[in-house]
């Protein structure tokens, strides 16, 4: 709460209630019948009315002030969260982008088997020939279709009739 606030506020109740006491001489003045304290009175009165409303008027415009600062800060924060929330959003776009390259490559492993044929057969490919006649060549080694097993162990197609794929 802003101290203008506090201070409008506080000064406008007090004054409130120090003007109870000039209203109690004053209906007691006027049960009486004397004019002169009844007067003095509610110059009392007036006077306290008049600083209440001076405090109000401070309290209303501390209260202007504190409804300021808090859209100031609110919109600060709300800055702020829009600027968090694009720095993740700019943060997940580049995750999701390295996940897609990730899932467009695909990785080949070779196993020892593998590796020691192709040591075997790459002697007998010449230096001359170009690169596609060199796939070529390697594809048409290939004698008979294998598949592998779960644990990596290569299975020839005729032993197992059944392959299960799940997706």
């Amino acid at each position: 709460m802003h101290t203008k606030t506090m201070e409008g506020l506080v000064g406008a109740r007090t004054n409130m209630n120090l003007m109870n006491t000039p209203m109690r001489v004053y209906k007691e003045a006027r049960r009486k019948g004397d004019m002169t304290v009844m007067e003095r009175a509610m110059e009392y009165v007036g006077d306290f009315s008049q600083k209440a409303e001076e405090y109000k008027a401070k309290a209303d415009k501390g209260m202007e002030e504190d409804a300021k600062e808090a859209r100031e800060k609110e919109q600060l924060q709300r800055k702020a969260a829009l600027q968090t929330r694009k720095e993740e959003r700019e943060k997940l776009e580049e995750k999701i982008q390295e996940d897609k390259n990730a899932a467009s490559k695909d990785t080949v492993e070779i196993s020892e088997e593998g590796k020691v044929f192709i040591k075997d057969h790459e002697d007998h490919v010449d230096a001359d020939t170009t690169g596609s006649e060199t796939d070529m060549r390697k594809q048409d080694v290939r004698k008979e279709p294998v598949t592998y097993t779960k644990a990596g162990e290569a299975v020839s197609m005729e032993q197992e009739t059944s392959i299960s794929v799940s997706v």
